[in-house]
């Protein structure tokens, strides 16, 4: 029997979109494992992630409430394709297994948990430094991250590229805190192209009488196209200002946003196709999507596809860093579902049929 998904986030099905924004929102606190330590927290946290993302979809919410988990997953009977892992309409729908990714977009901020809890009351306050994104055209999936490496001079750079060396600073009986990195979570639908992400943060400068005044900036992030995940965009002495102190490097980490269909390998990217026994052994067409919005049909007549096939269409992944007029591959490969049951008559059929 499928998850009932209104039963995880404890609300009926006729909830409305507060209802279910109310009953995440609540849960996902309590559940965090950087604040909940005890047994099955985080099974629980990922658990109700995975039901605000379906009940919070009006189409995913749809879908769920004719047919079920295994409808939405692609078993609806009758379905388009023949039953071979589609949905209605040729929907779709599986989990990308990262709760945190549904925390940081709901909340703001998927870590430091503590410093949410201790030093604001919501995702647009985080302490002295934070994203305000209410009115920028920004990622939600940004978050406060640890200490990572300090950046050179010269505003903004890719720190994968770049090896700046600090030169001797006439301030040097002071000093600069860490590094304060931000995730920067980005669609493989921007790293195909490239695209340009505003963020505004607010953060606190020292004036000449020693006091300290709020200031907000926007700081301007290019994307290139097939940058990969870990690249690291780094604005030099962006952060707050203390007393005799170098306000700290802003460093933001590109990281993958989950895409609800591809999984990113390098350049590559690669696609599963969930097939029944029977097209598994019989032969069928799948049509398989492309970051291009282009399909490519792919028809199995006389071959069985096995488990561990794989297919690779050439020059239709992700742009290459170095080279983005070159891309990398797309790769399929499938998933086959076995019956739950057998009747006795079709035991007895396929024991004379199969060879040993």
């Amino acid at each position: 029997m499928g998850k009932d998904y209104y039963k995880i986030l404890g609300i009926s099905n006729n909830a409305t979109d507060d209802d279910i924004k109310k009953a995440y929102r609540k849960l996902a606190l309590k559940y965090h494992p950087d604040k909940n330590k005890t047994p099955g927290a985080e099974d629980k946290f990922k658990e109700v992630a995975e039901a605000y993302e379906v009940l919070s979809d009006k189409k995913k919410r749809d879908i769920y409430d004719k047919y079920g988990e295994e409808g939405l997953k692609g078993g609806i009977p009758g379905g388009a394709g023949g039953g071979g892992g589609v949905g209605a309409d040729g929907f779709h729908y599986t989990f990308h297994g990262d709760p945190r990714a549904t925390f940081a977009q709901f909340f703001g901020s998927a870590s430091p948990f503590q410093a949410f809890f201790d030093m604001g009351t919501g995702p647009n306050r985080m302490g002295m430094f934070g994203f305000q994104d209410d009115e920028m055209d920004v990622d939600p999936f940004a978050s406060l991250g640890g200490v990572g490496n300090r950046g050179g001079p010269g505003g903004a750079f890719r720190s994968h590229s770049f090896n700046f060396h600090n030169s001797p600073s006439r301030n040097k009986d002071k000093s600069q805190d860490p590094p304060i990195e931000h995730d920067l979570y980005v669609s493989l639908e921007d790293i195909t192209k490239g695209c340009t992400k505003k963020m505004k943060i607010s953060r606190r400068v020292l004036q000449a009488d020693g006091s300290t005044r709020k200031e907000d900036k926007v700081l301007t992030i290019n994307v290139k196209p097939g940058w990969k995940a870990g690249t690291k965009i780094t604005f030099q002495r962006e952060g707050d200002q203390g007393r005799n102190k170098i306000p700290a490097d802003i460093v933001f980490i590109i990281r993958d946003k989950p895409h609800p269909h591809f999984k990113r390998e390098g350049s590559d990217i690669r696609y599963t196709v969930k097939l029944t026994l029977k097209q598994a052994l019989c032969g069928c067409s799948v049509t398989i999507p492309t970051m291009s919005g282009e399909s490519f049909p792919l028809h199995f007549t006389d071959e069985i596809i096995k488990p561990n096939m794989v297919k690779r269409i050439q020059g239709h992944g992700l742009p290459l860093p170095k080279e983005p007029s070159r891309r990398g591959d797309l790769i399929v490969n499938f998933e086959i579902r076995f019956p739950e049951h057998l009747s006795q008559s079709a035991r007895d059929i396929l024991y004379d049929t199969l060879p040993n």
